[in-house]
């Protein structure tokens, strides 16, 4: 995938020039009431992000200690970032006074571009954070900053196949017009868009192919994990692989002593549903905190979508990955 660096119009606008230069770019809508998303770079970003995605680009330094987890939305984020502070944390903190069990895995780990960039007024103070610093985002890799893919910083990348991303994202935003007394999503419209590729961060293949090729060709510094297989393995496997690729492996008398286990459990999605720090308050972007977790379950798709719709999403999807290796498991 073709790399595209910020353009220079955004490099010397100030915060002001924005809102200008962002009606210059073409939009579309989820639905009626949905705030606008605009093709920047290459993808559909909310037009609420954009300041945050400008600025994140402009004024990001990276460390070659930094550890950043990227996703397309609704792909086990919430999951990979408890995982990854859980891992590195580990001998920081206790498990029984784990700051996981009071605090909202995006408040510990958080988006760049949609928290800490996100304010007109302020940048965010970083120099302060000890390393590593556990950052996240949802932007697509050819987007990232060059601090970021020079550095020797690694990326941890979740992928979710994209039937339940795909419903899962459209649950996402039933209950957010729910929450606001909006105009509610019909599930065959976001489909459609889903298809055309217009939604947050997408089109979903080429934010998966990003990351992909990349890591392909620097596997070192970017590590690509699919949910589905987490989800499976999750206790030996992926912690295991995920520990390494941080810097902080297991050593055998943790895993002896059930280290992994406790962190698994920890982290589960049973587990975080039902604390009052993810049940409680709202995001930055003024959705619930509660929307962030709903089944977690794989293969959910099949409750929701037509023979016809899938069949259409398997097809487009085969089209959109041909040839690159990378394929998802639907159930």
């Amino acid at each position: 995938m073709e790399q595209k660096d910020v353009p220079r119009s955004c490099i010397s606008m100030e915060a002001d020039q924005e809102d200008e230069f962002l009606q210059t770019l073409p939009r579309e809508r989820i639905w009626e009431g949905t705030p606008y998303l605009y093709h920047f770079q290459g993808f559909w970003c909310p037009s609420w992000a954009f300041h945050g995605v400008i600025s994140f680009q402009k004024h990001f330094q990276a460390r070659d200690t930094d550890l950043i987890i990227a996703s397309v939305p609704k792909s086990g984020t919430t999951w990979s970032k408890a995982l990854a502070f859980a891992i590195v944390n580990r001998n920081r903190y206790g498990f029984t006074a784990n700051p996981l069990l009071t605090a909202n895995p995006h408040d510990l780990v958080p988006f760049l571009e949609m928290d800490l960039y996100l304010d007109k007024n302020n940048l965010p103070n970083l120099e302060d954070r000890s390393d590593p610093r556990i950052l996240a985002t949802h932007l697509p890799y050819a987007s990232l900053p060059v601090s970021i893919k020079d550095s020797g910083c690694r990326i941890v990348y979740v992928s979710r196949n994209p039937f339940d991303q795909l419903i899962s994202h459209w649950h996402f935003l039933l209950k957010r017009s729910q929450e606001e007394a909006g105009p509610l999503v019909p599930l065959e419209h976001f489909f459609d868009m889903y298809c055309k590729g217009v939604h947050s961060n997408g089109p979903f293949w080429d934010h998966a192919l990003g990351y992909w090729n990349a890591s392909l060709e620097n596997p070192n510094k970017v590590l690509f994990l699919k949910y589905e297989d987490m989800k499976e393995d999750v206790n030996l496997g992926y912690l295991k692989k995920l520990a390494v690729f941080l810097g902080f492996p297991f050593s055998a008398d943790e895993e002896r002593d059930g280290v992994i286990e406790q962190i698994s459990r920890l982290c589960s999605f049973e587990n975080l549903k039902v604390l009052q720090a993810n049940n409680t308050g709202k995001m930055k972007g003024g959705f619930q905190k509660s929307s962030l977790f709903r089944k977690g379950e794989v293969g959910d798709w099949v409750n929701y979508l037509t023979p016809s719709m899938a069949e259409r999403l398997k097809n487009q999807v085969e089209e959109k990955l041909a040839g690159s290796g990378l394929t998802f498991k639907a159930s």
